[in-house]
Parts: structure tokens; sequence; C-alpha cells
């Protein structure tokens, strides 16, 4: 609701609610590990919409769906729209990784497209759309990631949450939440 955190949970040192957006992280210190702060609901088949901004040194953040808690553990598995640069300058705003559980990048948008859509340290508007297997993620109006699940047993519904990565200060803001299922 842009005002409180009813309906999500997480590490209240971690995040807060600042000018209608959901703020992770700190740009005064590191962040020790992972933080997440998740929906209590769980949904299948939806689209996302929502618009999320990184600033810091930290440059790794990312939007959680189709995931779960990991029991006593900080960190969740599932599927990741990721925010941010690895390895350099690589781009992986709107890439699709798979937290915790496969520990890999399934799907990663063109470079070149991604430097024209991607406003660094500023907001940045994100399409998530499941339907099945089907997952496709767009970032400000580029279609970074459009895969097609096929191994089985894969998850098919969770809860959404909002991460902020662990390592340098860093800040990870999220606003105009929506969720149509």
């Amino acid at each position: 609701d842009g005002k409180t955190l009813d309906g999500w949970e997480g590490n209240p040192k971690m995040f807060r609610i600042e000018y209608g957006a959901s703020i992770a992280g700190t740009q005064k210190e590191r962040i020790p590990n992972n933080e997440f702060l998740c929906t209590t609901k769980t949904y299948s088949d939806f689209e996302l919409r929502l618009q999320a901004k990184l600033v810091g040194k930290g440059k790794n953040a990312g939007i959680q769906f189709r995931s779960k808690r990991i029991p006593n553990h900080h960190e969740v598995i599932g599927y990741q729209a990721d925010i941010g640069v690895m390895k350099g300058d690589q781009l992986i705003w709107g890439a699709l990784y798979d937290e915790s559980r496969r520990r890999k990048f399934l799907a990663i948008g063109d470079q070149d497209e991604l430097k024209k859509a991607v406003k660094p340290d500023d907001w940045n508007h994100f399409i998530i759309r499941c339907a099945g297997p089907h997952i496709q993620i767009t970032v400000n109006g580029y279609q970074a990631v459009d895969y097609v699940e096929k191994e089985p047993g894969i998850a098919r519904s969770g809860i959404i949450g909002l991460q902020i990565h662990s390592g340098e200060p860093a800040e990870a803001s999220y606003r105009n939440i929506r969720i149509r299922e």
C-alpha cells in the first residue's frame, strides 16, 4: 500500500517504507547476507507490475516469484527477475535467475537492448508474467526474457519477494507494486 509492510514479512532491520516505496538495505554499511521482503500470500499465474531502483556501491537486487522461504534461513528458493550488474559491466536487469535451486541464469536479455532500456540509479518499470510454464520479463518496454520451463517438478506457485543482495552498501527500492492473478 506504499504506507506499511502489511501483507509482507521480512527482516525489519533491512526493510522500510519511505516516500511510498519499500526500501531494502542501506548505503551506510555492507549488507551481511541476502534479505527478502516476501508476500504472505502465494501466487501461481499472474502479471506483476512494479518499479525498481538500485543505488549505491552494491550492484545486485531482484524480484523473487514462484518462490518459498528456506526454513530457518535468510534465503528463498525460486525464480528471480534480477536487477543490477555483474562481472564488470554485464547488465542483468530482467534476467531470469534460479535462486538457491539450480543457482544459474536461465535467460539474460541482449546487452545492447538492455543498455538502451535501463535507467541506472533511476526507476525502471518491470512486468513479470507467469502462465503455466511460460515466463516473460519486461524492463522499460524491452522484453528481456521469454522463457518456457521444461524441467518437471519446478514449482508453479509461490510467494513474491523483494531482494537486496549481500555485499557492498546499496539500497533497492520498489514502488507501485500491482499484481493481477
